[in-house]
């Protein structure tokens, strides 16, 4: 598959452009989402964390199992006035359930859309495509597409447009422009162990940028091992820094999909409003879906 074949925003909005397809989320497509609050019903998709302290230093994780944020407790006074303490915390650690920057990953040699990646990503932090973009939070709605609700995907499966059609049939329900796209493949409890995983395709990535998917939040996203050869991984290789889709990875939407199956409806509010940290490749986030 050539580079031309390959979906892409390059161009689309600007060669300034840092929102890719954020910019989809229109105020009509917010005050379209703000209808979909009926009884106020809240659900988190994100995965809870359970710091570890800082025995000797803040080295990088090595296994899924380390925890992302390591702390420091600091204590003011003697006896304590108040406790605080310090973090260190792995943005991109596969436990964090955090939002990806669009620069967060180069494509020959640069970064969505098409700046010199070297002069985007300085020593200093990012210049071009950082969290920066996300400062205003993100609020849209939500899309539940439960490819997992007869069990685990299984992990020779790849997703293609055809499954995104027919969980649309299956569940009543209709990906618009600017909405958020959550994909559940029920792997939160086996996921990220060096075992095969399934994923999307390029092919579904197609679907989501014909249909304006503003923003992709999944337990799972690229398969491993790759599906496609030769062709680079669906959603870190194609969808964020080709399309300009900024994703949440590492979500858990487990109580979200049962919320939706004993609602009979799998459409939401959907909120993100990570921290407002300026100049990085990705931060954690807590996305909320409200009913």
């Amino acid at each position: 598959m050539s580079e031309e074949e390959l979906p892409s925003n390059w161009g689309r909005w600007g060669a300034d452009d840092e929102l890719g397809t954020l910019n989809l989320i229109t105020d009509e497509v917010r005050e379209r989402a703000g209808r979909e609050v009926r009884s106020g019903r809240s659900v988190s998709l994100a995965v809870p964390i359970q710091p570890l302290p800082v025995l000797s230093g803040p080295f990088p994780p090595r296994t899924a199992e380390e925890s992302p944020v390591q702390q420091m407790m600091l204590y003011t006074g003697s006896p304590a006035l108040a406790y605080a303490e310090a973090m260190t915390v792995t943005n991109h650690h596969v436990l964090s359930t955090h939002l990806d920057a669009l620069a967060h990953i180069p494509q020959d040699g640069q970064v969505y859309p098409g700046r010199p990646a070297n002069e985007s990503v300085t020593m200093g932090g990012v210049v071009h495509g950082s969290t920066t973009a996300f400062a205003a939070g993100i609020v849209t709605r939500g899309v539940l597409l439960d490819f997992g609700a007869d069990g685990p995907v299984p992990a020779d499966h790849a997703i293609t447009a055809r499954d995104l059609d027919a969980a649309e049939e299956r569940f009543g329900v209709r990906v618009e422009s600017g909405d958020a796209l959550v994909a559940r493949f029920g792997w939160v409890q086996t996921r990220y162990r060096g075992n095969p995983m399934p994923g999307m395709t390029v092919d579904a990535v197609r679907w989501m940028h014909d249909r304006g998917v503003s923003l992709y939040a999944g337990d799972l996203s690229d398969a491993y091992p790759p599906v496609q050869p030769g062709v680079p991984p669906a959603m870190h290789g194609v969808a964020l820094p080709r399309m300009g889709m900024p994703l949440i990875d590492a979500v858990d939407a487990d109580e979200l999909a049962a919320v939706c199956a004993e609602l009979g409806r799998y459409s939401f509010l959907f909120v993100a409003a990570p921290p407002r940290i300026l100049g990085l490749t990705g931060v954690p986030v807590n996305p909320v879906a409200i009913f």
